[in-house]
């Protein structure tokens, strides 16, 4: 396998494939920052608790996992700079859902990355 750069591009060329994968830097960012925001237990514990309730306020969130309000604070701005979870605003409430598309988009990158 071979690498080569092309304009803010890696083209990955296998002699035993006959299309090269190209990737964008700028969607390898994101990946990572992606992948490092969910590789976390606890972020794990929330990821798995949003989706169980579909959408939750992070008062719920602190009270079921047993956390400082802070701590599940801190927790989901990183989710939430990772665009791995969105907020919804319901009068004076704030709830948390998963992103979809962004975990689609991740399995997306991570199966054109598999095939290689």
């Amino acid at each position: 396998m071979s690498v080569r750069l092309a304009k803010e591009v890696l083209v990955l060329s296998d002699p035993n494939s006959p299309e090269p994968i190209k990737l964008s830097y700028e969607i390898l960012r994101r990946a990572v920052l992606t992948l490092r925001a969910v590789n976390h237990k606890l972020r794990k514990e929330i990821l798995e608790l949003i989706e169980k309730n579909g959408r939750i306020t992070v008062t719920e969130i602190y009270v079921k996992l047993r956390l400082e309000q802070s701590v599940t604070s801190q927790h989901l701005a990183i989710l939430r700079k990772a665009n791995v979870v969105v907020t919804e605003r319901d009068g004076k409430f704030v709830y948390y859902k998963i992103n979809k598309a962004k975990i689609a988009e991740l399995a997306g990158l991570a199966a054109e990355l598999a095939k290689s």
